[in-house]
């Protein structure tokens, strides 16, 4: 018998052609890993996004030649008017765990990537764009390197504004933390017409958030997009209502300012005034209430989700008399209490307020109706100095001051204004530091109000009334507008955590169209006492009027029910 041995298989007998086989299938594996190692993660993600965006926009547009990305209209079964189209008013809301998300994508690294440059499909290339008023008009665009090549990282801070002759916004601008950005466009109905949407550059990937961030400013006009709204008439907008206390809770106001009348040979007086409208000149509704001239605005008004009462002295004294308003915040607060006197409770020989005082205004028309305002600066615990913040309760003697005040024995305010203030934005050293001195100053003020509450006494509302944007030369020092709406944010989710915030008033959205240069601030107030100067640019400027709708504001959220 032959010897058992070990059986060949078949396959062994083309070994040659095994190996080449095999060889041929490493190398193709080798091949594909380097071309997968040569794509960076930001080049996939871009491809995907890219795809979804394309996919997105076809799906969109088949019902509407319009070049907007989203479409906000509604339908409503029980309106018998189907050949009109419902639609919505823009708006915004504060994210939700606004400074645990800021912080993490601080932390991003991505000083590699630096956006000079950005791309908007369905824009670029045409002039002008057509758009239909009343809609809202979203747009996605890609900020993209020296190279041409795609940013993959978020955190650069787009300023927007969209201006035509009677209308100027601020439009939103949403960061889709991948170096993708959509920018949300309305214009109402009645406005339609011309329009320029400008986009600016300011910072780059969180760089305004830094200590001296002025030598990191890009500040740069990216695009200036001729835009035409057109109005249709089967298209409208919910009417606004004024406001009610209510409307007061929404964090973050996407509001816009409207002409509603104008003088054009109107010139600035001896006195600094700007009389341009006769001073019972009306409002138009729904965009305000009142009497219009008295602003001095040359016809502009604020509006935001709702609209605003203009309020006449008699008004306000009827709805001030015998409160006690407690404000504590930076020096934009002087303004405003000045411009509250001046122009509305009848006291115009009133030529300033200090930052510190505690006094008693009585009704030049009635002296039996009195108002109480204390205002306490922050911006330093010494009330000469500057650029401590919230800091400045680390010392004692001004944190025993300011209890003070709540401890007397037969009343406490009746309402507290507060803001952080500019000086926060140049005394803390980072965004870090920042949210611990916000912590630290919401416990304070929960630990008084507890306190107050502990006597039997009610705790005053407290009104969030954020920090300005800043203007013209001072958009890149370290109080500009990519940092304090970001500590404006982070502040008021602080003190929200704590229950302290009965409102919120955003001056920030209320000043940011006026930002860009100095016609009406001086960069860091919008409120200054009316005065024919030339200003750090060679110009005379409107310095108050911003500042007086403001009051108007304020007193809405005082007043209203």
């Amino acid at each position: 018998m032959p010897e058992k041995g070990v059986i060949l298989s078949p396959v062994l007998s083309h070994q040659p052609l095994h190996r080449w086989r095999l060889t041929a299938l490493t190398s193709l594996v080798f091949f594909l890993m380097v071309i997968l190692w040569s794509i960076d993660g930001c080049t996939i993600k871009t491809f995907i996004d890219s795809w979804r965006l394309n996919a997105s926009y076809s799906m969109r547009v088949t019902s509407s030649s319009s070049s907007s990305l989203t479409s906000n209209t509604t339908s409503n079964p029980m309106d018998l008017d189907t050949t009109r189209v419902k639609l919505h008013w823009i708006s915004v809301e504060m994210e939700q765990n606004f400074t645990a998300n800021l912080l993490k994508n601080w932390s991003v690294p991505g000083r590699e990537a630096k956006t000079v440059e950005i791309s908007i499909p369905n824009i670029d290339g045409k002039d002008p764009v057509e758009l239909t008023a009343g809609e809202i008009h979203e747009f996605r665009f890609q900020s993209l390197d020296v190279t041409g090549k795609q940013v993959c990282v978020g955190g650069d801070y787009f300023e927007t504004d969209l201006s035509g002759e009677n209308w100027k916004s601020r439009p939103p601008v949403k960061d889709l933390s991948n170096g993708t950005y959509s920018v949300s466009l309305q214009i109402h109905p009645d406005f339609s017409g011309d329009y320029n949407l400008t986009v600016f550059l300011l910072f780059r990937h969180f760089q305004g958030l830094k200590r001296s961030p002025a030598r990191f400013a890009f500040n740069r006009e990216l695009r200036k997009i001729k835009l035409r709204f057109m109005k249709k008439p089967d298209v409208v907008l919910p009417e606004l209502r004024r406001c009610v206390r209510s409307d007061f809770e929404r964090d973050v106001w996407s509001g816009r300012w409207t002409r509603l009348g104008e003088n054009e040979g109107c010139e600035i007086s001896n006195d600094g005034r700007y009389r341009c409208l006769a001073g019972d000149f009306p409002c138009r509704k729904p965009w305000c209430d009142g009497a219009l001239g008295e602003l001095e605005s040359n016809g502009w008004v604020y509006s935001s989700h709702c609209s605003f009462k203009l309020f006449s002295g008699d008004a306000a004294w009827s709805c001030l008399k015998d409160k006690w308003i407690f404000f504590w915040g930076d020096s934009n607060h002087v303004d405003t209490i000045r411009n509250l006197l001046n122009f509305v409770l009848g006291h115009p020989e009133i030529g300033a307020v200090p930052r510190r005082f505690n006094l008693k205004f009585s009704n030049p028309k009635n002296s039996s109706e009195t108002v109480r305002i204390t205002s306490i600066f922050n911006g330093h615990w010494n009330e000469t100095q500057n650029y401590q913040g919230l800091d400045s309760l680390k010392d004692h003697s001004f944190r025993e001051l300011l209890k003070s005040y709540f401890k007397e024995e037969t009343s406490v305010p009746d309402v507290m204004i507060v803001n952080s203030g500019l000086h926060d934005g140049v005394h803390w050293s980072n965004l870090r530091a920042f949210t611990k001195g916000a912590k630290t100053a919401a416990a304070f003020w929960r630990n008084v109000f507890d306190s107050v509450k502990s006597r039997g006494f009610k705790p005053p509302k407290v009104v969030f009334r954020n920090t300005i944007a800043t203007g013209g030369y001072a958009r890149t020092l370290a109080f500009n507008p990519s940092k304090m709406e970001v500590y404006n944010g982070v502040f008021l989710e602080k003190m929200k955590e704590l229950g302290l915030v009965s409102g919120v008033i955003d001056n920030f959205d209320m000043t940011y169209p006026w930002h860009y240069d100095n016609r009406c601030n001086d960069g860091v107030h919008y409120g200054r006492a009316p005065a024919k100067l030339r200003w750090r640019d060679g110009e005379i400027g409107h310095q108050y009027f911003v500042d007086l709708m403001l009051v108007h504001v304020l007193l809405n959220a005082l007043c209203v029910r």
